[in-house]
């Protein structure tokens, strides 16, 4: 198993290595600057995910499209992801990780642009889409959409359900004692019964909960925020120097350097925010929507509330709780580093993400523990919905709706298993499906990007964003 992770950490480091960083930042700041800088739309987009387009064709709102959506995302990536940054890559992961969700914004925006474009209606009436068809349709690459649908079907075995049966068992074990195993089954029984009602299922529970569980957990983050008063802006220092110092240390024994604190950051940006990797686009296509373009906005809203929102709150919080817990009478910018390093080499040696946002929510009197428990196991919940959705969409390009059915048995037998496998693996095995996704995703945003821009200037910028596509 020793050589297996060691493997495993040799591939994903040789696959997240500077080509894939410069390509998936690339990506984002490309279509920033050719969008005109679509983030400045976000007030617009989130006003757009809260109405219906009643005249719109699709089989689910746009915001049960978001809500889906958000689910995948918004899951142990905002959690343990967040503290996995901080202890392998520093503090300023952190920063790395917020840059990569407010350039990504223009990235999800394209994403749902060409979703919405190029779907397709299946045999059985529901609208289907996503990058293999944009690739198929858009570029004539049909070869490019098989290799996207089978990476999806690959890494919903990692980041769509061993990830975060593995999280939730962890923690249901570490703070109440529970069977690893137990869990496994609980929480695969919960996934088989929302996936028998298919699609508008998984959307009425995803909108249910997504709200509730988001609004939850960062009230949690804003009280700690609050104990934590005097660490904040410390914190928020930290992170920001040393995102961008040559010498800066990472947590525990991944050395240090901006590269180490942007691996870490991007990959973990990537993996909780989805932006250029691919998934969103395939529920985006089935929003009902006048036009390709305010679907897109509203796809690009979930971007800004997991990562520019969720993940930055996460991350302050776990930098602070940090601070707060070396006990230190007066806090100098300059030592603040070689401080936060020496609490994870001594203090904290050997903890890992999770145990690292457990360690910060611990300060919430009686109820904090819990209230984590409570959001990991919603946060990771609901990703394991919108992920199966995923899958069965990249299922059903490769082989058919004959082959969903039988790919879901196999999907809920690894969100069993993933309760008790090794989450250094685990997350390993994401990391590199993750870049093996996004790869062909980003080559269809790249080379159709005229096309996403195109009908930007048709209904954004020339004020006919009420129109409905001819």
């Amino acid at each position: 198993m020793n050589f297996f992770d060691s493997t495993l950490s040799t591939i994903s480091d040789f696959i997240w290595g500077y080509p894939m960083i410069v390509l998936l930042v690339g990506t984002h700041i490309l279509l920033t600057i050719r969008l005109k800088f679509p983030q400045r739309k976000i007030l617009t987009a989130i006003k757009l995910s809260l109405a219906k387009d009643k005249d719109g064709d699709g089989d689910v709102s746009q915001f049960g499209a978001l809500a889906t959506a958000l689910a995948a995302t918004i899951g142990t990536g905002n959690i343990i992801g967040v503290g996995t940054a901080i202890a392998l890559g520093g503090p300023g992961a952190v920063l790395w990780c917020w840059l990569t969700g407010v350039l990504g914004i223009a990235t999800k925006y394209g994403e749902g642009l060409l979703a919405v474009k190029y779907r397709r209606t299946s045999k059985k009436g529901y609208k289907i889409g996503g990058p293999m068809y944009a690739l198929e349709y858009g570029l004539h690459a049909k070869w490019a959409g098989v290799l996207f649908a089978l990476f999806t079907a690959l890494a919903a075995f990692g980041i769509g359900s061993t990830v975060q049966a593995n999280a939730i068992s962890t923690l249901a074990r570490d703070v109440m004692g529970i069977d690893m195993w137990i869990s496994g089954v609980v929480v695969t029984l919960l996934v088989g019964l929302v996936l028998i009602g298919g699609i508008k299922s998984i959307s009425r529970v995803c909108t249910a909960l997504v709200p509730f569980m988001a609004a939850l957990y960062v009230i949690g983050c804003l009280v700690l925020l609050c104990l934590n008063y005097q660490y904040v802006i410390p914190a928020i220092e930290l992170i920001c120097l040393s995102a961008f110092d040559p010498h800066a240390l990472g947590g525990g024994v991944a050395g240090g350097g901006i590269m180490v604190a942007a691996h870490y950051g991007i990959a973990r940006g990537l993996f909780s925010n989805e932006s250029g990797l691919g998934s969103a686009p395939l529920v985006a296509a089935a929003a009902k929507t006048k036009n390709p373009v305010r679907q897109a906005l509203v796809s690009a809203s979930g971007t800004f509330w997991d990562t520019v929102v969720i993940c930055a709150i996460t991350g302050i919080v776990i930098v602070s709780s940090i601070l707060c817990y070396a006990d230190v009478s007066s806090l100098h910018t300059s030592s603040l580093g070689h401080l936060f390093n020496h609490i994870l080499e001594t203090k904290l040696s050997g903890i890992d993400g999770g145990s690292l946002t457990k360690l910060a929510f611990s300060k919430i009197p009686a109820i904090g523990e819990p209230l984590l428990m409570f959001g990991l196991f919603t946060f990771a919940f609901s990703t394991i919905l919108g992920w199966s959705l995923y899958a069965q969409r990249a299922v059903e390009y490769l082989f058919g709706p004959k082959g969903v059915k039988a790919y879901t048995w196999v999907f809920l037998l690894a969100v069993l298993l993933g309760s008790s496998i090794s989450l250094n693996t685990v997350w390993t095995m994401a990391d590199i499906f993750n870049a093996l996704m996004a790869i062909p995703n980003l080559m269809a945003l790249i080379l159709l990007s005229n096309v996403i821009v195109k009908e930007t200037d048709k209904y954004l910028w020339s004020g006919h964003l009420d129109e409905e596509e001819v």
